[in-house]
């Protein structure tokens, strides 16, 4: 790895008597992006607080640009982005005076801000929308205002805490196409996520945080092989638990989830040339992705420790 712009190392955050970030590590070189992939409560918004000096770690160090967080937090926000879960856009001003006003927080020249507000309005895609309100704006619009906003000071790292949430897919992709171009201009991004789609497209690498730990880490495709089968057939269907018992043998690993059975496996031939002629089930082939590398490593069961 490059010199990292961004290093966190050994830390630890308590919340009544729970360790909810534990010994945790990470790392991010300009240019890269790093995924951070966890059930509810693992830990990922509250790292994402203690990074941006607005929690203070109870041990471990964190180091932005080199500077010691949270002691120079101040002085590392100006070259960093930050797009939150929730938009905290400004309802009383429209597109283009949100972002002036973000722009002034940084003491930005009005020159500059000037310059770039167009620029970033053209990179949401907003251009028609200059003069409206964020109450006026779709979930969409909104999310890409906020990432142009966050975009204002010119940041070298940006900080996403699940970007995407509650989009629709045209506008998950157009901030996905956006993110890709970001990073080819050198910018690093930590990105939070539920999606694990999003986080095969944009990241570099994972980490897999569960109950404030990191389990695993590495590049997407990396993780898959190293932790799965490299084929997976859904059998769904009245038959599907009978299938199952038949023909467990053929599978490395069974698993059921409701209605469905997913049989993972080295080799999936053998076991749809078994189940070719059963009228009682549907099958699904497919190869095996990040949705299925995060159940295995952190369960199926919903949490409800948020």
């Amino acid at each position: 790895m490059d010199r990292p712009l961004f290093r966190v190392d050994g830390l630890v955050k308590h919340y009544n008597g729970q360790r909810v970030v534990d010994d945790l590590s990470l790392a991010i070189a300009p240019g890269e992006c790093l995924g951070v992939i966890g059930p509810n409560g693992a830990g990922k918004t509250t790292t994402l607080r203690m990074c941006l000096g607005l929690v203070t770690a109870d041990a471990g160090t964190i180091s932005i640009f080199g500077l010691p967080i949270p002691e120079a937090a101040r002085e590392a926000k100006k070259r960093i982005g930050v797009v939150t879960q929730f938009d905290s856009l400004d309802p009383d001003f429209n597109c283009a005076e949100n972002l002036r006003v973000f722009g002034s927080y940084f003491g930005l020249p009005r020159a500059t801000i000037a310059e770039r507000v167009p620029r970033l309005l053209e990179f949401a895609a907003l251009q028609s929308k200059s003069a409206a309100k964020p109450g006026e704006l779709s979930g969409g619009m909104k999310r890409r205002l906020s990432l142009a906003r966050a975009l204002i000071n010119d940041p070298d790292l940006l900080l996403l805490d699940e970007p995407t949430t509650g989009l629709d897919p045209q506008a998950r992709h157009l901030i996905w196409e956006r993110l890709k171009a970001l990073l080819q201009q050198g910018k690093a991004i930590l990105l939070t996520t539920h999606f694990m789609d999003e986080a095969e497209r944009l990241c570099d690498r994972l980490v897999v945080l569960d109950r404030g730990r990191k389990i695993a880490e590495g590049t997407p495709r990396g993780l898959i092989a190293e932790h799965l089968e490299p084929d997976v057939v859904e059998v769904y269907g009245e038959g599907a638990a009978a299938c199952a018992a038949e023909h467990a043998a053929l599978a490395q690993r069974v698993e059921a989830s409701g209605e469905t059975v997913f049989f993972y496996l080295r080799d999936a031939h053998r076991l749809l040339d078994a189940v070719a002629n059963r009228r009682d089930i549907r099958t699904l082939h497919r190869p095996a992705n990040l949705e299925d590398l995060f159940l295995k490593l952190t369960g199926r069961q919903i949490r409800d420790d948020a």
